[in-house]
């Protein structure tokens, strides 16, 4: 386990010093402890004191003066929390490479209880993100991505996200991005919740999961299949494939086989000009076949429920359905 926290690294001295690939790591930022052992602390201090280098927090300096990078600022972050802490949350997931709207100012950071964060300054010398340090009792190594910074894995980090978030539908929406953009799996998820069975919004976050298995991959088509149970509608199949005119295959957001139902949910995209051509071509080549097709916005099944129970109703009775007595 020691090999994998941010200790000096020893390298050999061929035309870049162990410092100079450390700053190269860990993007331009080190303890006092790393810099000290290259340097020893008179040039350490001398580099401060002339202001080529800076003292960004207790313990913690920077290899210049200059803005610091996003990756710069995780870095201290994880260095100023202390031995074993860890990128965690929907900070591990940006990390990761999940995109979204979520840009709170704050870097989530995990270290093992029952440690505690002490060296974590109330104060730094320069603008950055609050830091929230939360510590756990679960961190086994397959929840850690031997990243630098080192971070949580992807289920980890969303399991985590979701369940540190303000609101539910915060909560559901990483959940669906992390999946929508092929950075996880429902299964990953789920194997992480299961070690897991304490958490806030457990059942929440293993309900989305389930959705979003069954084929229901925006957050848009999760509310759609909630609203059709809600309302005694017969469950359609999700993201169901079929070819098209042309031979393509195409993904139905909802479909109804027996009854020749197709239900289209947009998003914003949608709007672009070009997007647009393309879903009308796609929705010509539907009708082609002889399948109804309706439409809804995302907008339309988050604050117009009725409206859209009532068009599917009226489609399905049309087709043949009839509601149990």
């Amino acid at each position: 386990m020691v090999g994998w926290f941010y200790r000096r690294v020893r390298l050999p001295r061929d035309d870049a010093s162990a410092l100079d690939w450390l700053l190269f790591e860990q993007a331009g930022v080190v303890t006092w402890g790393q810099a000290v052992a290259e340097l020893g602390p008179s040039r350490v201090r001398h580099l401060l004191a002339t202001g080529r280098w800076q003292r960004l927090c207790r313990g913690v300096l920077a290899s210049g003066t200059g803005p610091l990078t996003q990756d710069a600022q995780w870095w201290v972050a994880v260095l100023a929390a202390g031995e074993r802490a860890v990128l965690a949350g929907l900070t591990a997931a940006l990390a990761g490479g999940l995109k979204g709207y979520w840009r709170r100012q704050v870097i989530d950071v995990l270290v093992p209880y029952p440690r505690h964060a002490s060296r974590l300054p109330r104060t730094f010398s320069f603008e950055l993100p609050a830091v929230k340090v939360r510590r756990t009792r679960h961190l086994p190594d397959s929840d850690l991505q031997f990243a630098r910074p080192m971070r949580t894995t992807m289920a980890r980090a969303l399991v985590d996200a979701a369940q540190w978030a303000e609101s539910d539908r915060d909560a559901q929406g990483m959940l669906a991005a992390g999946c929508q953009q092929r950075k996880v799996t429902p299964d990953e998820i789920t194997q992480v919740l299961d070690r897991m069975p304490q958490i806030p919004r457990r059942t929440l976050i293993r309900r989305t999961v389930e959705d979003i298995a069954g084929g229901a991959h925006a957050l848009s088509e999760i509310d759609f299949i909630r609203l059709c149970r809600r309302h005694g509608l017969p469950e359609p199949s999700r993201q169901e494939r079929r070819k098209d005119g042309q031979g393509r295959n195409r993904y139905l957001d909802a479909y109804w086989r027996q009854w020749r139902l197709h239900v289209e949910i947009d998003g914003a995209h949608h709007m672009d000009a070009r997007q647009w051509a393309a879903d009308l071509q796609r929705q010509n080549e539907v009708w082609l076949t002889g399948d109804r097709i309706l439409r809804f916005t995302a907008f339309d099944v988050r604050n117009r429920p009725d409206y859209v129970i009532t068009q599917i109703r009226t489609a399905l009775l049309a087709a043949g359905w009839r509601p149990p007595q």
